[in-house]
């Protein structure tokens, strides 16, 4: 039986993996996996004994940053969580002889997306290059971890594109809107690496049971473009919605807009790839959901 230790209460992301670690263990009939969260908020976690557990996931950092007109205070906030707390937990987990730490980092430590018409493609050979606070904050964090790695400890970094699903917060829930309101929709060409989150759940188990280190990018099979994935939420809400180039031009003007609505603009309907030989190597079998079924599921 494999003992992980989720970092976070509240995370969306440790509730979706707890819940489908619990649902595999009722198929499977026997208890394969045991999980307990636990806070990051205060002191008391420096005194639980983290010796029982094979694996501590830390999803516990701060994401979604507003990054317009953020004092250097928050900005220091993400620091402490994402880089400095990351680390303190993860030097614990490995004096107490914990074999593997897991980081959820992103795939922000590469900068923004593209803008609309443009293409950024994330490869090997990609240097990370973080455009704000939060992304740096991302990536600090993986360099402390990374230096943590011995023969007998291994840290592993998920730098995860946007990842979606049933509660997730985000663009996905408000292109579930638009997909319920507008009956038309931009037909921007543009390509995204998404991520539905019981495929990451899977891939987190899967991870765990390998025991190994490194630096992973998992990702759907698919990339995606936001028109027919908002066309494809309406389908499965019982609606059409029609894809009309002749929108195009509003949404690039909006893109290049400053403050929050660019910034949304540049989320929605930029373009940001992960090449797929990254996220096949290594772990594989992941996928257990297509993009269709995602959908359904999600919504």
């Amino acid at each position: 039986m494999k003992r992980i230790l989720i970092t976070g209460i509240n995370s969306y992301i440790g509730n979706a993996v707890e819940l489908y670690l619990q649902l595999y263990n009722a198929h499977a009939g026997r208890e394969l996996y045991r999980t307990e969260k636990i806070s990051l908020r205060g002191e008391e976690w420096k005194s639980m004994n983290f010796s029982a557990y094979d694996t501590v996931l830390d999803v516990a950092g701060i994401a979604h940053a507003d990054i317009g007109g953020v004092s250097e205070e928050t900005k220091a906030l993400y620091y402490r969580v994402n880089c400095e707390l990351a680390e303190a937990v993860a030097v614990k987990a490995k004096e107490e002889g914990v074999k593997q730490f897991i980081y959820m980092s992103s795939v922000i430590v590469y900068g923004d997306s593209a803008l609309p018409g443009q293409q950024k493609h994330i490869t090997a050979e990609t240097v990370p290059a973080p455009s704000n606070f939060y992304g740096d904050s991302k990536y600090q964090g993986e360099l402390r971890l990374q230096k943590l790695g011995t023969e007998g400890f291994s840290a592993a970094v998920i730098r995860a594109p946007m990842i979606y699903g049933k509660g997730s917060k985000g663009n996905f829930p408000t292109l579930v809107k638009l997909a319920g309101k507008m009956p038309v929709f931009p037909r921007i060409d543009n390509r995204r690496s998404m991520l539905y989150v019981e495929n990451l759940a899977e891939f987190i188990r899967l991870l765990a049971e390998a025991g190994t280190g490194g630096t992973f990018f998992p990702q759907n099979d698919e990339y995606v473009t936001t028109a027919e994935m908002v066309r494809q939420i309406g389908e499965v809400r019982g609606r059409k919605v029609r894809l009309w180039k002749a929108l195009n031009p509003l949404t690039v003007m909006a893109s290049k807009m400053p403050g929050k609505i660019g910034g949304m603009a540049r989320k929605a309907f930029g373009s940001l790839t992960i090449d797929q030989e990254l996220s096949n190597r290594e772990i594989a079998g992941y996928r257990i959901c297509s993009l269709e079924e995602s959908i359904r599921r999600s919504i």
